[in-house]
């Protein structure tokens, strides 16, 4: 990567036409070429992301699609769960990792958790995330069920990770 910076990268909070398909490209291609996640995590991907959709209001729900050049590189959402809000789908480009765009997104996220009222968010992700978990934990969530599962195209560990709010 050449000298590429936070500055360097926009990021939106709207969906526009053609992004649901790319954040379904993006996790089926990049977890398919790093942990092996077969077809079955696309379509999880796919089924959730048209669920936000589906169910989508601004005032409870945002979601920060990260680009570089017009092309996006980074993806997080929050979902209203009711009391809670479920963190889901954060991805980065492995070729913009280590510029803090994570730590970013994961404020960006908390500071519209206060500003929502929320009290709690949870998130599942899997045994094998250990980078993704070491954000999650930075900010207080914590490790509260693990489960086996198959469920992504090959045996691994499911772990839901859970933040209450003062």
């Amino acid at each position: 990567m050449n000298n590429i910076s936070l500055d360097d990268i926009s990021i939106r909070t709207e969906f526009r036409p053609g992004d649901i398909g790319y954040v379904t490209y993006m996790h089926g291609a990049l977890y398919h070429r790093e942990y092996n996640y077969g077809l079955q995590f696309e379509n999880y991907v796919a089924k959730g992301l048209c669920e936000f959709h589906e169910k989508y209001n601004p005032k409870r729900n945002r979601i920060w699609a990260c680009e570089y050049n017009g092309r996006m590189i980074g993806f997080l959402l929050l979902m209203d769960r009711g009391k809670a809000a479920q963190l889901r789908y954060f991805l980065i480009d492995p070729e913009y990792r280590g510029i803090g765009l994570g730590s970013k997104l994961m404020s960006l996220y908390m500071d519209f958790l206060h500003e929502c009222g929320y009290k709690e968010s949870y998130l599942w992700t899997t045994h094998e995330l250990s980078t993704a978990a070491f954000l999650y934990k930075r900010l207080g969530f914590k490790l509260t069920e693990e489960k086996e599962s198959t469920s992504f195209g090959k045996p691994l560990k499911e772990q839901r990770y859970d933040l209450v709010l003062p």
